[in-house]
């Protein structure tokens, strides 16, 4: 191959002393599809973050056509010839066709105003030339998904894009709108455009990527040429870990049903979730990013409307109509991001943990500082003074905060999303042991998470999602991490 158009050299990347890209080093050449693949977690979204100049990275170096990149932003990357197609549409729904092509760079008549006439027929060559059928003067608004992405796609052509990066673009597609959006991908790439091509889709990785490179645990495992490797290899490469990464949980005695749900329908939802959770018992909830694990979590918390099913606790039916009712009712929710949906940013520590507690029953604040440090203490959170910003700490002592306020109310059900998502090695090890209490205390406890490790160190079964489905239930005996993955991209259905 010729000098590549784009590389990463020994890029890496933290957060709250979280590895999320280690060292890495790619490069990626005009002409060619370069397909990325790794679970959720591995690094894919920071690195595009860096391409796309949304992220800094803590080291290394980003070089386009030569030239080492400084400091960027979102306005240079672009500038620089690389354009980010995102599975969520970047596009204004009220705006035509020609307007989002043409948005921010708009064509001017002599008198200063926008050129409708002009914007219209070049986005008509423009899109001659791609074989795509779209009304330039149509809304965005009245756009089918498939649309709106080669929309995204024909935007990038337009500001003259070197690279193209496409992140799930086909998520959200059926079977011939994904198949005629990979038709594109590959014509960019017949023109001399660099693809990176990111997509859970393993069959699509296959089909169109004249390299593939895996990434795990923010590392670049190995790259493969075209035909050098088959799905089983790819899932081996995405999910082999040592064994030390595994919590030794120890043995937690279940005791009878205490919560049954009962085809639980998230609005949005196709398929309603039916599960049982024991007392001591921690079910977990795998999938891909999408599966519709969350929005499961967020409706039986009140946080989401759902459209039929019901919930049972310790035998009485639970009605949750909002968050608030749902912990009145032994209900409580670690949300996945916790400084836009679970922390008061502004606030000190002890406001932090003893807000629902505060809420709800004391709201003359009385006797809160001794119950608060009594948290503190309990789970080890390190801080000068329960008077500071909760920003002000650690992630794993944010999150260990965060967890402090649900025990303050002595609830039944304990959700956990993403428990451990940012925080380091040995507050995940402080947050797994207090799960273990719950379990010990006879608590129903559900975990969300894309760790795989994680889910199978604790979980004592493992609740299967997928396209917005719970699919099946299975016991964690007999499972290890290519068996889950296998099972999250649904592979042996296709089989």
């Amino acid at each position: 191959m010729s000098e590549p158009i784009l590389s990463l050299q020994n890029v890496s990347k933290s957060y709250a002393g979280a590895h999320a890209l280690r060292d890495v080093s790619l490069d990626f050449f005009a002409g060619e599809v370069h397909a990325l693949v790794g679970e959720n977690g591995a690094g894919k979204s920071t690195l595009i973050k860096i391409l796309a100049g949304a992220v800094q990275p803590d080291a290394g170096i980003v070089v386009v056509s030569g030239d080492t990149v400084g400091r960027s932003n979102p306005l240079a990357a672009i500038q620089a010839g690389i354009a980010t197609v995102y599975q969520d549409v970047d596009l204004v729904d009220s705006l035509s066709v020609a307007d989002n092509v043409f948005l921010g760079i708009e064509l001017k008549t002599p008198w200063g105003t926008i050129d409708v006439a002009r914007q219209v027929r070049e986005t008509r060559a423009l899109l001659s030339r791609l074989k795509v059928v779209l009304d330039p003067a149509a809304h965005v608004a009245d756009l089918s998904p498939a649309e709106q992405q080669t929309l995204q796609i024909v935007k990038a052509l337009h500001r003259k894009a070197l690279v193209v990066i496409f992140d799930e673009p086909t998520a959200s597609l059926g079977h011939e709108e994904a198949v005629a959006l990979m038709g594109i991908v590959r014509q960019l790439a017949d023109e001399g455009i660099a693809v990176i091509y990111i997509s859970h889709h393993l069959h699509e990785i296959l089909e169109l990527g004249d390299r593939i490179t895996v990434l795990k645990d923010g590392r670049h495992v190995a790259t493969y040429l075209r035909g050098e490797c088959q799905v089983e290899k790819l899932v081996a490469d995405m999910v082999g870990r040592e064994a030390s990464q595994y919590f030794a949980k120890p043995n937690v005695e279940i005791g009878e049903t205490r919560l049954v749900v009962a085809g639980l329908t998230p609005l949005g939802a196709a398929h309603g979730a039916s599960f049982e959770v024991k007392g001591g018992e921690i079910l977990g909830f795998g999938g891909l990013v999408g599966s519709g694990r969350t929005e499961l979590m967020e409706t039986l918390f009140g946080a989401r409307r759902r459209i039929s099913g019901e919930v049972r606790l310790d035998g009485r039916v639970v009605r949750v109509t909002s968050p608030r009712s749902a912990i009145e009712q032994g209900f409580c929710l670690l949300t996945e991001d916790r400084k836009s949906q679970a922390m008061f940013a502004q606030r000190s520590v002890l406001e932090n943990v003893a807000i629902v507690k505060n809420e709800l029953s004391n709201p003359w604040l009385k006797g809160e500082k001794p119950l608060v440090e009594e948290i503190v203490s309990r789970l080890r959170i390190r801080l000068q003074s329960t008077e500071q910003p909760v920003t002000s700490l650690s992630g794993g002592n944010q999150q260990k905060s965060v967890l402090g306020r649900w025990l303050l109310t002595d609830a039944d059900v304990y959700i956990f999303d993403e428990p451990t998502k940012g925080v380091d090695v040995g507050a995940k090890q402080e947050i797994y042991g207090f799960m273990v209490e719950l379990c010990e205390r006879g608590k129903v406890v559900l975990m969300v998470s894309s760790d795989l490790p994680e889910l199978l160190s604790l979980s004592n079964r493992i609740a299967i999602m997928r396209d917005g489905e719970l699919k099946k239930i299975l016991p964690v005996a007999g499972l290890d991490e290519e068996t889950l993955m296998t099972e999250f991209l649904g592979l042996k259905e296709a089989a």
